[in-house]
């Protein structure tokens, strides 16, 4: 591979910011496109575009003038027909315009994993309108978890605990939902002890490797806060491997794989699947000595990844706000930075509303839970004003 080589991001938050950081680093030229002006990836990146990517005109504007060598998607809401256009004119989509196509909505690639593939998840049904939802919410059975087919960061989310709350659930989840659908997924709650993301490498000639597992705690349907590595049973990590592997082969192409499972005591079952750097793997930018946004661009460009080193017990916290704001500005850093074996990275969004992901603590230790208080500790210094 001759370097520099053109990327478009099609999507510019955090993880794409942290991707075009580390192709930059290598001297590629990245052009990052968004929906809104200013996002992350757009603030280092040579050039940007703002559009909706689910305007399949408006993507074809945007590839045709820029003409890049690589497609790097970020986020699900994109017009995926047009990757596979492009695709076929020699275009390097990654992973792939499928993987990308299956992955936009999780009725595809949950029925990829459980019907193609054969592999434990959730039970599962869908739903289109309340009046089906409350059938299939009644199949499943409670507790259950009802979401949009397409979303990102747990928007739409919830836990159903009963009939009653049906109805509130199915708002939410439409309101939260990205793109043009209105169909929603209703799944078996599953009780489970520990919640992973595998963070899967898939190399265009090279054999497929895992970085260690990263445990997360979610609430609201959103990362909270990672860390790695996760503790589990070799036979569970085996498991998970195997069906990692598995399912990234089906979907073919290169780089990183965000691979999560719930693990319970009897079982590995397969949970959701994004076909790029994860965001409970930013644990990575202080937990390895290749983070995964650098093993995800030497993937895509068949560059050497000769060893991959987890540096010990290793934690995120989110930084989340509160308010809604147009003007952002940051307090305590200077007590947030005094912590030691801790970083903090701020994403650079121009404005805020509640729960909105505005950065992430990183923190090492003696231990995982060592680890975790420090960076919760670090995240809770720091005040978004």
């Amino acid at each position: 591979m001759k370097l520099p080589v053109k990327f478009l991001l099609l999507g510019s938050g955090e993880l794409g910011k942290e991707f075009a950081i580390a192709a930059k680093r290598l001297g590629n030229y990245v052009v990052a496109v968004d929906r809104y002006s200013g996002a992350p990836a757009m603030q280092i990146s040579d050039e940007f575009e703002v559009i909706s990517m689910l305007d399949g005109d408006a993507l074809e504007k945007v590839i045709e003038k820029h003409k890049p060598d690589f497609i790097i998607p970020e986020i699900e809401a994109i017009r995926t027909e047009k990757l596979f256009e492009y695709e076929a004119k020699g275009i390097c989509v990654i992973p792939t315009a499928m993987a990308v196509n299956y992955t936009m909505n999780r009725d595809r690639i949950r029925e990829l994993a459980a019907e193609g593939l054969g592999m434990r998840t959730a039970k599962y049904a869908y739903a289109s309108s309340f009046d089906e939802l409350k059938v299939m919410s009644s199949r499943i059975g409670f507790p259950n978890v009802i979401k949009p087919v397409m979303s990102s960061s747990g928007k739409g989310q919830s836990t159903v605990k009963s009939p009653d709350e049906i109805e509130k659930a199915w708002q939410y989840a439409i309101e939260g939902s990205r793109g043009d659908t209105h169909k929603v997924i209703v799944e078996e709650f599953i009780d489970f002890d520990l919640e992973i993301t595998l963070l899967t490498i898939k190399q265009w000639n090279g054999e497929t490797l895992f970085c260690a597992p990263i445990g997360h705690r979610q609430e609201r349907g959103d990362y909270q806060e990672s860390w790695q590595p996760a503790s589990l049973a070799s036979d569970s990590l085996q498991k998970a491997q195997e069906m990692a592997k598995k399912i990234t082969d089906k979907l073919g192409g290169a780089g990183v794989f965000g691979v999560e499972f719930f693990i319970t005591k009897d079982e590995v079952i397969f949970s959701e699947l994004s076909p790029r750097p994860h965001d409970t793997g930013m644990v990575t930018l202080i937990s390895q000595n290749l983070n995964e946004f650098e093993l995800h661009l030497r993937a895509v460009l068949g560059l050497p990844i000769p060893e991959i080193q987890q540096l010990g017990a290793s934690a995120s916290s989110v930084i989340l706000a509160s308010d809604n704001s147009d003007f952002v500005r940051y307090e305590g850093l200077e007590d947030a930075l005094s912590q030691v074996d801790t970083d903090v990275k701020l994403f650079g969004k121009p404005d805020s509303r509640p729960f909105r992901r505005m950065g992430v603590a990183l923190a090492k230790g003696d231990s995982i839970e060592q680890a975790r208080e420090k960076a919760n500790l670090v995240a809770s210094l720091i005040r978004i004003v």
